[in-house]
């Protein structure tokens, strides 16, 4: 037994101007992340209006709890590259997440919503990230994550 398969993985694609992921990124496309447009970036903040897919709601037609740390997971990670020195064509290091809390405040029922991920603290090779769900201005969820750089660990 081994970890090798004959599925091809499709290859990633350059997200277009005010996209932040291009189809093909597995977690991306099961949040329908291509969708997403960027709002704001700038060194330190990353802001996007998501779509809720119908795919994520429960029988009561809100994101499904569970599916909410996938969004902020990946916000978070993108977050934290938004300091970056390096420019954009340079190879980047791997980003784990090693811890994350999620409070819930108001169910996401909205089909578009806003998420906005701010880097609190960094130091050395880790980073903490808040991120907050908004829906018509109110804050419906909040999470804090924290990243760690994996040098030598290249995409």
């Amino acid at each position: 037994m081994n970890n090798e398969t004959d599925a091809e993985t499709p290859m990633l694609t350059s997200p277009a101007p005010g996209q932040l992921i291009a189809p093909g990124h597995a977690a991306g496309d099961f949040l329908g992340a291509p969708t997403w447009r960027i709002v704001e970036r700038r060194p330190g903040l990353l802001t996007v209006d998501a779509h809720l897919p119908d795919s994520l709601k429960n029988p009561q037609g809100q994101l499904f709890g569970g599916f909410t740390p996938t969004y902020v997971d990946l916000v978070s990670l993108f977050t934290a590259r938004t300091d970056s020195e390096e420019g954009p064509d340079v190879p980047q290091n791997w980003l784990t997440t090693i811890n994350m809390r999620c409070d819930y405040f108001e169910p996401i029922v909205q089909e578009r919503f806003t998420i906005t991920g701010e880097i609190v603290n960094r130091r050395g090779l880790t980073c903490l990230v808040s991120t907050k769900f908004l829906q018509d201005g109110v804050m419906a969820a909040h999470a804090v994550t924290t990243i760690r750089e994996l040098p030598g660990a290249s995409l």
